[in-house]
């Protein structure tokens, strides 16, 4: 019962491929755990449980770990990108571009100058 409430966390956790998953229903709580490529991923799957089952469900208890620390992200740019609109994606301010920009100078020299397919790293703030 509790694992079909929570099947839109189980499904995101799929799409973002996380690893060593493992899921399992014990008197009424659902107990899920795995290892998300970045914090962003992993701060995806909590607000989805959140969203189901409200601020501090008490029907699910998740240990997820992050195997990439050291980034907040990775972004694979996509065609019509902009530093800014990546920045308001991942943080909610297009000014935080700068950080984006400064993490990744091995790959660029202008912030206005992105190209599709390119993988930026998306930095802790």
């Amino acid at each position: 019962m509790v694992k079909a409430k929570y099947q839109d966390v189980l499904n995101l956790g799929e799409k973002l491929n996380i690893q060593n998953g493992k899921v399992e229903e014990k008197e009424g709580k659902l107990n899920v755990w795995g290892t998300a490529a970045t914090q962003y991923e992993k701060n995806l799957l909590w607000d989805k449980i959140k969203e189901i089952g409200g601020e501090n469900p008490s029907d699910i208890m998740a240990d997820i770990k992050v195997a990439d620390e050291t980034v907040y992200a990775r972004h694979t740019v996509k065609s019509g990108e902009t530093l800014g609109k990546i920045a308001k994606h991942y943080y909610g301010d297009p000014m935080k571009y700068q950080k984006i920009f400064e993490a990744n100078t091995d790959k660029l020299k202008n912030p206005d100058l992105i190209y599709p397919d390119q993988e930026l790293v998306i930095p802790n703030l």
